[in-house]
Protein backbone atom coordinates (compact mmCIF):
# COMPACT_ATOMS: atom_id res chain seq x y z
CA UNK A 1 0.00 0.00 0.00
CA UNK A 2 1.39 3.43 -0.79
CA UNK A 3 1.42 6.08 1.83
CA UNK A 4 3.32 9.67 2.76
CA UNK A 5 4.74 11.34 -0.31
CA UNK A 6 4.12 8.51 -2.17
CA UNK A 7 1.74 8.94 -5.50
CA UNK A 8 -1.75 8.30 -4.75
CA UNK A 9 -3.41 5.21 -6.86
CA UNK A 10 -5.28 6.37 -9.49
CA UNK A 11 -9.35 6.69 -9.35
CA UNK A 12 -11.40 3.32 -10.46
CA UNK A 13 -11.98 3.46 -14.22
CA UNK A 14 -15.44 2.76 -15.36
CA UNK A 15 -14.23 -0.98 -15.74
CA UNK A 16 -12.93 -0.95 -12.16
CA UNK A 17 -15.84 -0.46 -9.60
CA UNK A 18 -14.61 1.56 -6.08
CA UNK A 19 -15.42 -0.71 -4.58
CA UNK A 20 -13.96 -4.00 -6.70
CA UNK A 21 -10.35 -1.69 -6.54
CA UNK A 22 -10.34 -1.44 -2.52
CA UNK A 23 -11.16 -5.22 -2.45
CA UNK A 24 -8.24 -5.66 -4.53
CA UNK A 25 -6.00 -3.33 -2.10
CA UNK A 26 -7.10 -5.67 0.71
CA UNK A 27 -5.38 -8.24 2.50
CA UNK A 28 -6.75 -11.84 1.64
CA UNK A 29 -9.37 -12.92 4.12
CA UNK A 30 -8.91 -15.63 6.95
CA UNK A 31 -9.98 -18.68 6.22
CA UNK A 32 -10.64 -21.70 8.84
CA UNK A 33 -10.25 -24.17 5.71
CA UNK A 34 -7.50 -26.48 5.35
CA UNK A 35 -7.92 -26.42 1.95
CA UNK A 36 -9.64 -23.71 -0.45
CA UNK A 37 -9.58 -22.98 -3.93
CA UNK A 38 -11.30 -20.15 -6.01
CA UNK A 39 -11.91 -19.79 -9.90
CA UNK A 40 -13.17 -17.15 -12.46
CA UNK A 41 -15.83 -19.01 -13.40
CA UNK A 42 -15.87 -16.94 -16.97
CA UNK A 43 -12.15 -17.40 -17.78
CA UNK A 44 -11.81 -20.55 -15.71
CA UNK A 45 -8.43 -18.70 -13.85
CA UNK A 46 -7.81 -19.32 -10.37
CA UNK A 47 -8.23 -16.58 -8.25
CA UNK A 48 -7.45 -17.57 -4.85
CA UNK A 49 -5.61 -21.61 -3.33
CA UNK A 50 -4.86 -22.45 -0.06
CA UNK A 51 -3.27 -25.92 -0.10
CA UNK A 52 -4.80 -26.10 -3.34
CA UNK A 53 -3.02 -29.80 -4.41
CA UNK A 54 -2.88 -31.23 -1.01
CA UNK A 55 -5.14 -34.66 -1.11
CA UNK A 56 -7.57 -35.02 1.51
CA UNK A 57 -11.23 -36.43 2.04
CA UNK A 58 -14.64 -34.85 0.47
CA UNK A 59 -17.37 -36.49 1.80
CA UNK A 60 -20.40 -35.85 -0.22
CA UNK A 61 -19.13 -33.34 -2.68
CA UNK A 62 -18.28 -36.65 -4.39
CA UNK A 63 -21.79 -36.32 -5.42
CA UNK A 64 -20.89 -33.45 -7.71
CA UNK A 65 -19.26 -36.28 -10.01
CA UNK A 66 -21.87 -38.51 -9.40
CA UNK A 67 -24.38 -35.96 -11.02
CA UNK A 68 -21.92 -34.80 -13.96
CA UNK A 69 -21.21 -39.15 -14.81
CA UNK A 70 -24.97 -39.14 -14.60
CA UNK A 71 -25.87 -36.06 -17.07
CA UNK A 72 -23.18 -36.45 -19.10
CA UNK A 73 -23.95 -40.53 -20.32
CA UNK A 74 -24.24 -41.03 -24.14
CA UNK A 75 -28.50 -41.02 -24.55
CA UNK A 76 -29.06 -40.21 -20.90
CA UNK A 77 -33.28 -40.13 -20.32
CA UNK A 78 -33.85 -37.93 -17.58
CA UNK A 79 -37.42 -39.26 -17.46
CA UNK A 80 -36.60 -42.77 -17.39
CA UNK A 81 -37.96 -44.28 -13.81
CA UNK A 82 -36.01 -46.17 -11.54
CA UNK A 83 -37.67 -48.47 -9.11
CA UNK A 84 -36.53 -48.21 -5.47
CA UNK A 85 -34.51 -51.00 -3.99
CA UNK A 86 -34.42 -51.90 -0.36
CA UNK A 87 -30.91 -52.93 -0.93
CA UNK A 88 -30.68 -48.78 -1.07
CA UNK A 89 -32.44 -48.15 2.38
CA UNK A 90 -30.43 -51.01 4.19
CA UNK A 91 -27.15 -49.42 2.88
CA UNK A 92 -28.51 -45.69 4.63
CA UNK A 93 -29.31 -47.25 7.87
CA UNK A 94 -26.62 -49.18 7.95
CA UNK A 95 -24.25 -46.26 7.06
CA UNK A 96 -25.96 -43.94 9.29
CA UNK A 97 -26.24 -41.41 6.06
CA UNK A 98 -27.78 -39.20 4.84
CA UNK A 99 -30.27 -39.69 3.04
CA UNK A 100 -33.53 -38.77 0.60
CA UNK A 101 -36.34 -41.51 2.64
CA UNK A 102 -37.06 -43.07 -0.52
CA UNK A 103 -39.12 -46.02 -0.48
CA UNK A 104 -39.05 -49.24 -1.49
CA UNK A 105 -40.95 -49.92 -4.62
CA UNK A 106 -41.65 -46.53 -5.59
CA UNK A 107 -40.72 -45.40 -9.03
CA UNK A 108 -39.24 -42.19 -9.73
CA UNK A 109 -37.45 -40.83 -12.24
CA UNK A 110 -33.46 -40.16 -12.79
CA UNK A 111 -33.99 -36.11 -13.36
CA UNK A 112 -35.76 -36.76 -9.45
CA UNK A 113 -33.28 -38.61 -8.11
CA UNK A 114 -30.56 -36.07 -9.05
CA UNK A 115 -32.73 -33.61 -7.07
CA UNK A 116 -32.92 -36.39 -3.79
CA UNK A 117 -28.78 -36.59 -5.08
CA UNK A 118 -28.23 -33.06 -4.45
CA UNK A 119 -30.54 -31.27 -1.98
CA UNK A 120 -30.98 -33.75 0.88
CA UNK A 121 -27.55 -35.16 -0.25
CA UNK A 122 -29.28 -38.66 -0.52
CA UNK A 123 -27.21 -41.68 -0.39
CA UNK A 124 -30.11 -43.52 -1.22
CA UNK A 125 -30.45 -41.27 -4.17
CA UNK A 126 -26.47 -42.14 -5.23
CA UNK A 127 -26.98 -45.88 -4.87
CA UNK A 128 -30.12 -45.57 -7.38
CA UNK A 129 -28.20 -43.54 -9.39
CA UNK A 130 -25.06 -45.58 -10.08
CA UNK A 131 -27.17 -49.48 -10.01
CA UNK A 132 -29.03 -47.54 -13.07
CA UNK A 133 -26.13 -46.32 -15.20
CA UNK A 134 -24.04 -48.55 -14.31
CA UNK A 135 -23.02 -51.93 -16.48
CA UNK A 136 -23.72 -55.31 -15.10
CA UNK A 137 -25.93 -58.44 -14.25
CA UNK A 138 -25.78 -57.48 -10.82
CA UNK A 139 -26.01 -54.72 -8.41
CA UNK A 140 -22.42 -54.98 -6.96
CA UNK A 141 -21.26 -55.11 -11.13
CA UNK A 142 -22.68 -51.91 -11.70
CA UNK A 143 -22.10 -49.45 -8.71
CA UNK A 144 -18.30 -50.79 -9.62
CA UNK A 145 -19.03 -49.93 -13.27
CA UNK A 146 -20.27 -46.52 -12.16
CA UNK A 147 -17.52 -45.74 -9.80
CA UNK A 148 -14.90 -46.12 -12.80
CA UNK A 149 -17.03 -44.16 -14.78
CA UNK A 150 -16.38 -41.33 -12.25
CA UNK A 151 -12.61 -42.58 -12.52
CA UNK A 152 -12.45 -42.40 -16.20
CA UNK A 153 -13.89 -38.64 -16.12
CA UNK A 154 -11.57 -37.58 -13.49
CA UNK A 155 -8.94 -38.72 -15.96
CA UNK A 156 -10.21 -37.22 -19.08
CA UNK A 157 -10.37 -33.86 -16.95
CA UNK A 158 -6.65 -34.20 -16.83
CA UNK A 159 -7.10 -34.95 -12.87
CA UNK A 160 -3.86 -36.17 -11.08
CA UNK A 161 -4.67 -36.09 -7.25
CA UNK A 162 -8.56 -36.99 -7.57
CA UNK A 163 -9.87 -40.70 -6.95
CA UNK A 164 -13.11 -42.46 -6.19
CA UNK A 165 -14.13 -45.21 -4.56
CA UNK A 166 -17.15 -44.43 -3.93
CA UNK A 167 -20.33 -43.17 -5.60
CA UNK A 168 -21.69 -40.80 -2.51
CA UNK A 169 -18.29 -39.78 -0.53
CA UNK A 170 -18.84 -43.02 1.69
CA UNK A 171 -14.99 -44.37 1.80
CA UNK A 172 -14.36 -47.76 4.01
CA UNK A 173 -10.45 -47.36 2.69
CA UNK A 174 -10.24 -44.44 2.62
CA UNK A 175 -9.34 -44.01 -1.24
CA UNK A 176 -12.15 -41.06 -2.13
CA UNK A 177 -10.29 -38.21 -2.43
CA UNK A 178 -9.69 -34.89 -3.93
CA UNK A 179 -7.92 -31.55 -3.76
CA UNK A 180 -9.04 -28.02 -3.92
CA UNK A 181 -8.19 -27.70 -7.22
CA UNK A 182 -9.52 -30.55 -8.63
CA UNK A 183 -12.60 -30.53 -6.92
CA UNK A 184 -13.07 -27.35 -8.48
CA UNK A 185 -12.41 -27.80 -11.78
CA UNK A 186 -14.81 -31.13 -11.48
CA UNK A 187 -17.79 -28.57 -10.47
CA UNK A 188 -16.70 -26.07 -13.14
CA UNK A 189 -17.44 -29.02 -15.72
CA UNK A 190 -20.03 -30.30 -14.27
CA UNK A 191 -22.04 -26.61 -13.86
CA UNK A 192 -21.43 -26.41 -17.62
CA UNK A 193 -24.72 -28.67 -17.72
CA UNK A 194 -27.89 -26.97 -17.24
CA UNK A 195 -29.97 -29.22 -15.62
CA UNK A 196 -27.24 -29.76 -12.62
CA UNK A 197 -27.40 -25.80 -12.65
CA UNK A 198 -31.54 -25.67 -12.29
CA UNK A 199 -31.25 -28.41 -9.67
CA UNK A 200 -28.56 -27.62 -7.08
CA UNK A 201 -29.78 -23.71 -7.03
CA UNK A 202 -32.92 -25.53 -5.54
CA UNK A 203 -33.71 -24.23 -1.73
CA UNK A 204 -36.56 -26.97 -2.23
CA UNK A 205 -37.88 -29.44 -4.14
CA UNK A 206 -41.22 -31.53 -4.75
CA UNK A 207 -41.20 -34.86 -6.23
CA UNK A 208 -44.36 -37.11 -7.07
CA UNK A 209 -43.15 -40.57 -7.29
CA UNK A 210 -45.62 -43.68 -7.95
CA UNK A 211 -45.80 -46.08 -5.34
CA UNK A 212 -45.84 -50.46 -5.62
CA UNK A 213 -49.44 -50.45 -5.03
CA UNK A 214 -50.39 -47.83 -7.86
CA UNK A 215 -50.72 -44.52 -5.79
CA UNK A 216 -48.98 -41.12 -5.20
CA UNK A 217 -45.98 -40.26 -2.89
CA UNK A 218 -44.75 -36.98 -2.83
CA UNK A 219 -41.38 -36.87 -1.42
CA UNK A 220 -40.29 -32.72 -0.15
CA UNK A 221 -36.02 -32.64 -0.42
CA UNK A 222 -34.53 -29.19 0.90
CA UNK A 223 -31.27 -27.97 0.00
CA UNK A 224 -28.54 -28.51 2.76
CA UNK A 225 -26.36 -25.86 1.00
CA UNK A 226 -26.76 -22.98 3.72
CA UNK A 227 -25.38 -20.92 1.31
CA UNK A 228 -28.23 -20.38 -0.80
CA UNK A 229 -30.74 -17.70 0.32
CA UNK A 230 -28.25 -16.79 2.80
CA UNK A 231 -25.32 -15.18 -0.07
CA UNK A 232 -26.80 -13.02 -2.28
CA UNK A 233 -26.19 -14.07 -5.72
CA UNK A 234 -25.41 -17.71 -4.79
CA UNK A 235 -26.51 -20.20 -7.01
CA UNK A 236 -24.98 -23.78 -5.67
CA UNK A 237 -23.52 -25.83 -5.30
CA UNK A 238 -22.90 -29.51 -2.98
CA UNK A 239 -21.97 -29.56 1.07
CA UNK A 240 -20.27 -32.81 2.43
CA UNK A 241 -19.28 -33.80 6.08
CA UNK A 242 -17.55 -36.73 7.59
CA UNK A 243 -15.84 -37.37 9.83
CA UNK A 244 -12.05 -37.71 8.11
CA UNK A 245 -13.13 -35.24 5.67
CA UNK A 246 -14.62 -32.73 8.24
CA UNK A 247 -17.29 -29.78 6.74
CA UNK A 248 -16.84 -29.33 3.27
CA UNK A 249 -18.49 -26.97 0.11
CA UNK A 250 -18.58 -26.39 -3.09
CA UNK A 251 -20.26 -23.10 -4.08
CA UNK A 252 -21.18 -21.08 -6.92
CA UNK A 253 -22.21 -17.25 -7.21
CA UNK A 254 -23.14 -14.47 -9.05
CA UNK A 255 -21.83 -10.65 -7.92
CA UNK A 256 -21.21 -7.54 -9.33
CA UNK A 257 -21.29 -9.31 -12.92
CA UNK A 258 -18.17 -11.56 -11.81
CA UNK A 259 -19.20 -15.21 -11.32
CA UNK A 260 -17.21 -17.67 -9.19
CA UNK A 261 -16.75 -21.51 -8.36
CA UNK A 262 -15.34 -22.56 -4.81
CA UNK A 263 -14.09 -25.27 -2.51
CA UNK A 264 -13.93 -25.33 0.69
CA UNK A 265 -12.68 -28.45 2.68
CA UNK A 266 -12.64 -29.51 6.19
CA UNK A 267 -13.65 -25.60 7.58
CA UNK A 268 -15.38 -25.13 10.61
CA UNK A 269 -16.74 -21.63 9.09
CA UNK A 270 -17.10 -22.92 5.81
CA UNK A 271 -20.36 -20.87 4.71
CA UNK A 272 -18.34 -17.60 5.85
CA UNK A 273 -15.13 -19.05 4.69
CA UNK A 274 -17.05 -19.07 1.11
CA UNK A 275 -18.95 -15.61 1.14
CA UNK A 276 -15.60 -14.16 2.60
CA UNK A 277 -13.83 -15.05 -0.62
CA UNK A 278 -16.53 -14.25 -2.84
CA UNK A 279 -16.60 -10.91 -1.11
CA UNK A 280 -13.02 -10.09 -1.58
CA UNK A 281 -13.12 -10.67 -5.41
CA UNK A 282 -16.05 -9.92 -6.34
CA UNK A 283 -15.85 -6.29 -4.38
CA UNK A 284 -18.46 -6.36 -1.67
CA UNK A 285 -18.44 -6.66 2.09
CA UNK A 286 -21.29 -8.56 3.14
CA UNK A 287 -19.79 -11.34 4.80
CA UNK A 288 -19.74 -10.34 8.87
CA UNK A 289 -23.27 -9.56 7.85
CA UNK A 290 -24.26 -12.80 6.37
CA UNK A 291 -27.55 -14.56 8.20
CA UNK A 292 -27.82 -18.51 6.65
CA UNK A 293 -30.94 -19.84 6.00
CA UNK A 294 -32.50 -22.45 8.32
CA UNK A 295 -33.61 -25.63 7.45
CA UNK A 296 -36.73 -27.29 8.69
CA UNK A 297 -37.08 -29.45 11.79
CA UNK A 298 -36.32 -33.14 10.46
CA UNK A 299 -34.95 -31.67 7.48
CA UNK A 300 -30.97 -32.90 6.30
CA UNK A 301 -27.83 -32.29 7.65
CA UNK A 302 -24.68 -32.15 5.76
Amino acid sequence: MLTGTALAAPAATATESAPAAQAAAAALPTLTAKGAFLLDDTTGAKKYGKNADIRRQMASTTKIMTAAVVLNTKGIDLNRKVTIKQTYRDYVVREGASTADLRTGDKVTIRQLLYGLMLPSGCDAAYALADAIGTGSTVAARTKSFISKMNAKATELGLKNTKFDSFDGISQAGNNYTTPRDLATIADYAMNNSTLRTVVKATSYKASATTSTGGTRTYTWYNTNQLLGSYSGAFGVKTGTGTAAGPCLIFAATRNGKTHIGVILNGSARYTDAAKLLDHYSGVSTANTMKLRQLPAGAQRD
